[in-house]
């Protein structure tokens, strides 16, 4: 079996495989730190998937030079990255969404029309849709510099609806494979529009 370092020096130097095999070594801790938590209105694979995006965030920036374990510094930013999506869904619960614009609605002269059936909330008047257009134009170029081309393949599906048996069946890509995809596309997401 190969160590942690190894895998963490190999992953940070673009090796998807070590990334991949880090974020299945370290899933049942994950699920171990999600139980203890809840969010109202959200169900435990929610807790998880913040969980796991945590665990990526590990595997970005963790630093041996710190004198901590790997699992040690993993476990942090799991706690971290649940505790603070917590926060947020408890701030966010009164939220309305009457504001929101489906970025279909963009995209009916695009290639991309297929691309992204979900929701960006907006304050929306009839003056803003063209401003609006464009910046869904640029959300999306931004999105494929981030991706890779596999990951922007699951990303198409998963927001199509697919399940992510029928993903793997589509990519001929294993479940867990999906599942470690769809947590570093989130994690790199969240990074986006953080910096934002």
């Amino acid at each position: 079996m190969i160590d942690d370092e190894t895998l963490l020096q190999k992953a940070n130097m673009g090796d998807e495989n070590a990334e991949n095999t880090l974020l299945e070594r370290y899933k049942s801790l994950v699920v171990k730190i999600a139980r203890g938590y809840f969010i109202l209105g959200g169900e435990m694979e929610d807790i998880v998937q913040e969980g796991m995006i945590g665990l990526y965030k590990a595997i970005k920036g963790y630093n041996k030079s710190k004198n901590t374990t790997f699992k040690t510094f993993a476990t942090m930013c799991i706690k971290h990255q649940i505790q603070s999506a917590i926060k947020k869904a408890n701030t966010k619960k009164n939220s309305p969404l009457t504001n929101s614009v489906s970025l279909q609605s963009f995209s009916e002269n695009s290639d991309d029309d297929d691309f992204l059936p979900v929701n960006l909330i907006f304050q929306v008047s009839p003056d803003e849709k063209i401003i609006n257009k464009e910046r869904y134009k640029r959300l999306l170029e931004e999105i494929r510099k981030m991706l890779s081309e596999k990951e922007m393949q699951v990303l198409r599906l998963y927001l199509k609806g697919y399940t992510y048996k029928e993903i793997g069946e589509i990519l001929k890509m294993p479940y867990k494979s999906i599942d470690n995809s769809l947590s570093r596309i989130k994690a790199k997401l969240k990074e986006k529009i953080k910096s934002n």
